[in-house]
């Protein structure tokens, strides 16, 4: 009798045992998926999307966000498929499987960075994702059906094709890879262009300082037109590290890439800023050379 009680408390405690080390499996890699809390930071020479959500979202948003992300390659690239497998059976299959478990983890394609400002997050990209053309279509979908939410929580994506030191230099630099397809591979045609200047947790380059270095850089035969440009020069300044993009004249038409803002339009007299753009506009022109307006200096 003893000793049937003594066992059924091993078994129970076996069965406690056995449950804590199930519930441990599951949890690790659902925290990695996730990656809301991966200590890595963004990096002169990545490329990625910052995505910005209502306070104390940002957890959600990462999981909601990185599921559609993961879809969209799918779609887009194939990613995730596995070509290897198929005509060759289960045996290769397995022989295949072991060499995977051999070599180095594959790179994710998209990894969330956690930074240190509340309601913004950034996800690392890695090719064959291209930033722009692929934020412009997952906001062209939405825009096309906005009944359908894909997410809840995330707001605007900004994508970046290129990011670097936030110096004067830093900032030279990416702009000058970024910008040249655009606006100084031959032929060199005229275009009317746009910059829009955003900074978090940034203290260092002055917006002016910024506008008036990309203008400079894209120059002459190029024009500044803030509200009918041909392209939209997008910067991205958070810390130390600074980003830039360029995108077309749907921005606006896909609500700035706003999702919530396609889902759910607000007014349009909440969007406009006549004064800040013209500021924006006038400091453009100075460094570009502007000639038409007589503001050239």
């Amino acid at each position: 009798m003893e000793q049937g009680g003594k066992r059924k408390a091993d078994d129970g405690h076996g069965s406690t045992d056995k449950r804590a080390k199930t519930k441990k499996q599951w949890r690790v890699p659902r925290g990695t998926h996730n990656g809301a809390l991966t200590p890595r930071v963004i990096q002169a020479g990545d490329s990625g999307i910052f995505v910005t959500c209502n306070k104390g979202r940002e957890k959600k948003c990462v999981g909601e966000v990185r599921d559609l992300f993961t879809e969209y390659a799918e779609t887009l690239y194939g990613a995730g498929e596995d070509d290897s497998a198929g005509a060759e059976g289960i045996e290769s299959g397995i022989e295949a499987e072991i060499a995977g478990m051999q070599k180095p983890e594959k790179a994710q394609l998209f990894v969330p960075v956690k930074l240190e400002v509340q309601c913004v997050i950034f996800f690392k990209t890695v090719a064959p994702v291209e930033p722009v053309s692929f934020v412009q279509r997952i906001c062209e979908d939405a825009l096309a059906n906005p009944m359908l939410k894909r997410t809840r929580t995330a707001k605007r994506l900004a994508p970046m094709s290129l990011m670097g030191k936030a110096t004067m230099e830093g900032l030279e630099s990416v702009a000058r890879e970024v910008l040249k397809p655009h606006f100084h591979d031959e032929p060199v045609s005229p275009k009317k262009f746009a910059i829009r200047p955003n900074m978090r947790n940034h203290n260092i380059l002055k917006r002016d300082a910024v506008i008036k270095t990309v203008a400079g850089l894209v120059g002459q035969p190029h024009k500044v037109d803030l509200k009918n440009y041909d392209l939209l020069i997008i910067v991205e300044i958070y810390q130390n590290i600074c980003g830039v993009s360029v995108v077309d004249h749907r921005f606006e038409e896909l609500k700035r890439y706003n999702l919530a803002e396609i889902f759910d339009p607000t007014p349009k007299e909440e969007v406009k800023n006549e004064s800040g753009e013209a500021v924006v506009e006038e400091v453009a022109e100075n460094a570009v050379g502007g000639e038409d307006d007589g503001k050239a200096q």
